[in-house]
């Protein structure tokens, strides 16, 4: 192996809004993430990256409800040295719509740089990522 890492440095996501749906709850989620998922991941995932929520809340409602936007759905521009470090050959994009009659998507941009790890230190991380899948 060549002990190449990818330093993420910011994440945006631009999800499809969700469907205003007199009296249903429609959401749109996305993860991305440095191990393939079972499930939508959340930040709470070691191996999350970034993730993105926007939603409208309609149950009771008759008419079609009210919108909420997660207004972190990209990273933050701050002098932040990375945000994560992508150590195997892979990363992953994942998106999830809820309550709504069409397909839903995501797309983003990642912004990082490659990057060459001592042996030791590339071991310990690719052994972090794969472990905590």
């Amino acid at each position: 192996l060549n002990n190449e890492i990818f330093v993420v440095l910011a994440v945006d996501l631009d999800l499809s809004e969700p469907e205003a749906i007199a009296g249903v709850d429609t959401a749109v989620r996305s993860a991305v993430s440095a191990t393939s998922l079972t499930a939508m991941g959340s930040l709470d995932l070691t191996n999350v990256i970034a993730t993105g929520k926007e939603m409208i809340r309609a149950a009771g409602f008759v008419d079609g409800g009210v919108a909420f936007s997660r207004a972190a759905n990209s990273t933050v521009a701050t002098d932040v040295d990375y945000i994560a470090l992508i150590s195997t050959n892979n990363f992953f994009c994942s998106v999830q719509g809820t309550g709504n009659t069409a397909a839903k998507a995501v797309t983003g941009r990642l912004w990082g740089y490659r990057a060459r790890a001592d042996a030791t230190t590339y071991a310990a991380l690719v052994q972090s990522e794969v472990l905590s899948a």
